[in-house]
């Protein structure tokens, strides 16, 4: 069993994940290539200084720009937005893998009495109008009536109905118009082939070992225990246990240890020879990155800190008069470490990218060449984002 230091965990990650050195994933195909990697990258609509994916692929892809992201979902059709690791975007071949269901739950029966008679009425509407125009949006159906949907909160039916067969599988995000969304049917715009694949798994314990694999490849390394990396698989510890020894005893994953260590860790066995790049001791220039929220990179809090010493907690949820820093700050990544996190909003009428507030990790020495790269690595964020500027006082 291979014994790395520290650093060689931390780079191995980074380099993983195309973080570290010169770009490796660039241009619409690095985006593919990407997702393809990680398996998915978690989506959320909110928007303060781009969506949290089109920051975890502005971090990674060399050339990218939102207009890429919505082409592969919308047009080329190699991209789909549905539920994985929560709401995600993964690539379309995976869809017999990712919608194969547990016996007796699933989404398609976690959904399919939410909303009651009233949703199940507004289905047959829903389906005509689809037919007739190809697409529609909540906004379009004809039905003034509200209900109790996510966390109590009240929607439209027709929202609710929409939904409810988006997540069943039915329908597919046709477009988005900022953050409203026009669904149609998924057999119209995902290949036959796809749709009518036979079952990719011949068990359940097949299927959660096929995405466990697929976190770890998502994060770099993960260890066999309770992590946020394991979100929306529905698993216990007993289930992660027998998925683990079934990867082992394949050989689709080896054991690692880390010095200070208190538990093993597991990395794809495709992933031996960068392992081994990173043995050999190799240096590599610095890049200043801003790290997205949900960044599978940072999917197991605990292992960054154990990894990176830096701790994260996206705050956007937690009451304002309990957030250490703000609603929505970003990690910044120089080089091998977290030297500390932003908060940055897009003022859209002036176009112009504000910096709040910057907090420096302790020990972290604020030189001319550090200062440098983090404003360049803001003037490439107000770019990505539409800005003209930076008004950053901090």
């Amino acid at each position: 069993m291979n014994v790395l230091t520290n650093r060689q965990a931390r780079q191995f990650i980074l380099l993983k994940h195309g973080l570290l050195g010169e770009h490796k994933f660039i241009g619409k195909q690095g985006v593919l290539d990407f997702i393809r990697q990680a398996g998915c990258v978690q989506f959320d609509p909110v928007d303060v200084c781009g969506r949290s994916a089109d920051i975890t692929l502005h971090a990674r892809v060399k050339g990218y720009t939102k207009v890429i992201l919505d082409e592969l979902l919308y047009t080329d059709r190699r991209l789909i937005d549905h539920f994985d690791k929560n709401l995600a975007i993964f690539a379309v071949e995976d869809i017999p893998a990712v919608f194969y269901k547990k016996p007796g739950g699933g989404y398609a029966e976690a959904y399919d009495n939410r909303g009651g008679e009233a949703v199940k009425q507004t289905e047959p509407l829903i389906r005509l109008l689809i037919a007739e125009r190809g697409h529609v949006s909540a906004g379009e159906v004809n039905v003034d009536n509200s209900i109790e949907w996510f966390w109590g909160n009240m929607t439209s039916l027709p929202r609710a109905a929409l939904e409810s067969m988006y997540f069943r599988g039915e329908l597919i995000i046709h477009h988005k118009t900022g953050t409203n969304k026009s669904y149609a049917f998924m057999k119209d715009h995902i290949p036959p082939e796809i749709l009518n694949a036979p079952p990719p798994f011949g068990s359940y314990e097949e299927c959660l070992a096929w995405h466990i694999r697929r976190r770890i490849g998502a994060v770099g390394m993960l260890w066999n225990k309770s992590s946020d990396a394991f979100l929306g698989l529905s698993i216990k510890a007993a289930e992660r246990d027998a998925a683990f020894r079934r990867l082992i005893d394949s050989g689709a994953v080896f054991e690692v240890a880390v010095e200070g260590g208190k538990m093993p860790l597991y990395i794809l066995e495709d992933d031996r020879a960068l392992l081994e790049t990173v043995l050999s001791a190799k240096e590599y220039p610095p890049r200043c990155e801003l790290i997205a929220p949900l960044d599978s990179f940072i999917w197991d809090r605990k292992l960054i800190k154990a990894l990176f010493g830096f701790e994260y907690t996206w705050e956007i949820y937690t009451p304002a008069v309990k957030r250490k820093f703000g609603a929505y700050v970003l990690p910044i990544l120089y080089g091998e470490r977290f030297i500390g996190r932003v908060e940055a909003v897009c003022e859209r009428k002036t176009k112009t990218l504000v910096v709040k507030n910057i907090w420096y990790e302790d020990g972290v020495k604020q030189t001319k060449k550090l200062g440098a790269a983090i404003d360049g690595c803001l003037r490439r964020f107000a770019e990505f984002n539409g800005c003209v500027g930076v008004d950053n006082n901090c």
